[in-house]
């Protein structure tokens, strides 16, 4: 965000009575989802036994939509001043969106969703009871992955573990963006000057009090999903990379090993040639051992190329999103 933007921000919270919940909602190319999203959300915000639900506000965030998503919430803040929308001038991917999400939201409290609703707003009740007792952070958890393909389950699995075993930041097993952070949360995040985000690496980085809420994840609602297994893997990639610098310090402990490994090997065939003479070296072996050497070399000038990119983006100091149109 630039200075004059941050000024304007503060302006409205000066100037407007400040909701206590704001819920954030990226979207792309989710006309089907929308109206049914507001509808089931609004219904159960104001059902809620709290103060919330007589103040809140619903910031959708467009990240590049090519269909008439955009068009559907200009009539939804029409309709309901209470829905505000910010339009990006492309796609910048849902990290960035929930960072400006974050950037704009007004309320005490901010809650991420999903549009699919297969995160339930009733699991809101939950988080704000908890956000009353005292917890700045309190996470959705997935009760269950049932309608999960075996395949993503596994995968999830072991991203988790890969990540935490990786990462001093340690992200809570099955919980995804949906969670409410309060504000002194949401203004550690926007403190936070990268623009390679992992955004669940960056809710475990701030600390804070945390608690938890199962729920159990419902099938997507309307539309399709964005991710693929290719994305998905890349994510996962994103993620430990922007966490952690072990992938780069174990290439050390390899080198070592291998080093130490091949002074081995050369002490057994020296003290071999002296007891048995010379014999003729195989070309089997030989070759095995420069392909594996290769291999490695590769694999660990891309694991450094990763990190290299990542300092790119970073040296460039580009806006992280670049909001086309902000409505209400």
């Amino acid at each position: 965000m630039t200075f004059e933007t941050d000024i304007r921000q503060s302006a409205a919270r000066l100037c407007l009575p400040t909701p206590v919940l704001s819920i954030v909602v990226p979207v792309r190319d989710e006309e089907e989802a929308i109206a049914v999203f507001l509808e089931r959300v609004v219904s159960v915000v104001t059902a809620l036994d709290d103060a919330a639900a007589d103040s809140f506000e619903i910031l959708f965030v467009d990240d590049g939509s090519t269909d008439c998503s955009l068009e559907l919430l200009r009539s939804a803040n029409a309709a309901d001043q209470r829905v505000r929308v910010l339009s990006f001038s492309r796609n910048f991917g849902k990290e960035a969106a929930l960072s400006a999400g974050l950037d704009h939201a007004l309320g005490d409290a901010v809650v991420p969703m999903d549009v699919d609703l297969q995160d339930p707003p009733e699991a809101l009740a939950a988080m704000l009871e908890k956000w009353r007792e005292g917890f700045e952070v309190v996470f959705g958890v997935r009760s269950n992955r049932e309608r999960d393909s075996a395949a993503k389950r596994i995968t999830a699995h072991l991203f988790y573990r890969a990540h935490n075993r990786l990462s001093n930041d340690k992200i809570p097993e099955h919980a995804g963006d949906f969670r409410l952070l309060d504000r002194k949360v949401v203004d550690v995040i926007r403190s936070m000057p990268e623009r390679s985000r992992f955004m669940k690496g960056m809710f475990a980085w701030a600390g804070f009090r945390q608690a938890s809420v199962e729920y159990a994840r419902q099938p997507r609602q309307h539309g399709t999903t964005k991710f693929n297994y290719w994305k998905l893997w890349t994510f996962a990639l994103d993620g430990i990379t922007a966490t952690s610098t072990m992938p780069l310090r174990v290439w050390s402990y390899i080198g070592v090993t291998i080093a130490a490994l091949a002074l081995a090997y050369a002490g057994f065939i020296v003290t071999r040639t002296l007891i048995f003479g010379i014999d003729v070296p195989g070309y089997a072996s030989l070759i095995v051992a420069i392909l594996f050497l290769g291999g490695l070399q590769l694999l660990s000038l891309g694991i450094i190329g990763e990190y290299i990119g990542r300092i790119l983006v970073e040296t460039k100091q580009r806006p992280l999103y670049v909001v086309r149109e902000q409505i209400g």
